[in-house]
């Protein structure tokens, strides 16, 4: 039997390093012979005859064929982003969420159960406590920290467990490890969104996580043109369990914003460091303010997870977050009037919720990323009214520190 005729790559070296991957991993150039990598804009694709054009759609031959499920610039994107999660393959999405529905859809059927960490995005709790709950995919949400909690939660139809590392916004760090062990005793996936980091800070897979998540939204693009998001795993999974569920119910990144994401990578290490050095030098400064009662940063020494942090990332991130202090405690409706006044004070940072952009910016996560939350669920979480997150971009940080300064000194 023939050996099924696949799509060439790259030629590289095998010892080709990370950041020579993100520039050169994709697709060979076409008969035009292209640098850079070509956009191809085009829904379908011309088959020579309708006998190969059957094999393809039987997928007995890898081919393009109809962008929703198969698009030159999309598998370049795909390709760069495995090779740099050190993973065997890729898909891409239509945003960081989407990527999170198609794990759920493609792993997971009515009487599973989900274990998560109640730290995580607002939206992710929001998709597995209320959403998937509809299907009869049950979730618990258990401490981000605490292993033996994860351990505890664990049942016979536990098929997932779910965490992200650093959280969104308190920058909470999960021992990938020992969850890895924890997931694989129950006979279970372990997946990580990698967003806050990338992979140009740390690589999940290599600690023992199943799959990566991404929201190509912040870092992968670094520029906030785009939204986008991905699932690195084995090919097994991701052509056996998420590519049929991707040709159904088409939640398809567009070749576009493929293309913008693409070229994102190639700048990522550089942008990360650069980051994360402004973002340290601010957290830093911001814990000698007297205006702050707490600043969240894995990169300080005084992060509860710092050691943990600096064993699985190589840079703290460039996400900070910090609690405006406030008279009289437990006063929330005071801690919200404080934290807007600093964000309505700036007049540098961007105020947006989204992060990852090369211009700083900052916003009050209890009010809007977390917003949809109940307060009981806020707080559970760490979200209280007097947290801002501030995600530090290429800004000179001298300028936030003195953005910051305006509402702070001014309390």
């Amino acid at each position: 039997m023939a050996a099924k005729k696949t799509i060439p790559r790259v030629k590289l070296p095998a010892d080709a390093r990370p950041d020579t991957l993100a520039v050169r991993v994709g697709l060979p150039p076409t008969a035009w012979e292209e640098n850079s990598e070509a956009l191809f804009l085009t829904s379908s694709f011309l088959q020579p005859d309708a006998a190969t054009a059957a094999a393809r759609f039987a997928n007995e031959e890898e081919a393009f064929i109809y962008t929703r499920f198969t698009n030159p610039t999309v598998m370049m994107f795909e390709r760069r982003l495995a090779a740099l999660e050190a993973a065997e393959a890729c898909i891409a999405t239509s945003s960081g969420m989407s990527a999170i529905l198609l794990l759920g859809m493609g792993l997971l059927q009515a009487g599973d159960h989900i274990v998560c960490s109640r730290s995580v995005f607002g939206s992710t709790i929001m998709l597995f406590g209320r959403e998937f709950a509809k299907f009869g995919v049950e979730t618990s949400f258990v401490s981000q920290t605490d292993v033996a909690e994860w351990r505890a939660a664990v049942r016979p139809n536990t098929k997932l467990l779910f965490a992200e590392s650093p959280t969104n916004p308190l920058t909470e760090v999960c021992d990938i490890r020992a969850l890895s062990r924890v997931a694989k005793e129950a006979g279970a996936w372990f997946a990580v969104d990698n967003c806050f980091c990338s992979p140009a800070l740390q690589r999940p897979i290599e600690y023992g996580a199943d799959l990566v998540i991404h929201s190509g939204t912040k870092y992968l693009d670094g520029q906030g043109r785009v939204i986008a998001g991905a699932i690195c795993g084995t090919e097994k999974v991701i052509g056996e369990r998420l590519v049929p569920v991707m040709r159904s119910a088409g939640m398809s990144l567009s070749p576009f914003n493929a293309w913008v994401v693409l070229k994102g990578l190639e700048t990522l290490s550089i942008r990360m460091r650069a980051q994360g050095e402004r973002a340290l030098a601010l957290a830093a400064w911001l814990e000698a303010q007297p205006q702050v009662e707490r600043v969240y940063y894995p990169g300080l020494e005084s992060h509860p997870q710092h050691a943990l942090a600096m064993a699985q990332q190589s840079g703290g991130g460039a996400v900070v977050s910090f609690i405006v202090k406030t008279a009289g405690k437990g006063n929330a409706d005071l801690a919200r009037k404080n934290a807007f006044h600093v964000i309505d004070r700036t007049e540098v940072c961007s105020i947006t919720s989204n992060l990852g952009d090369t211009k700083t910016t900052i916003t009050h996560p209890a009010s809007t990323s977390h917003g949809r939350l109940t307060e009981e669920q806020r707080l559970a979480a760490g979200i209280t009214q007097g947290l801002i997150r501030v995600a530090v971009g290429l800004d000179d940080v001298e300028d936030i520190k003195a953005d910051l300064l305006r509402g702070l000194g001014s309390l």
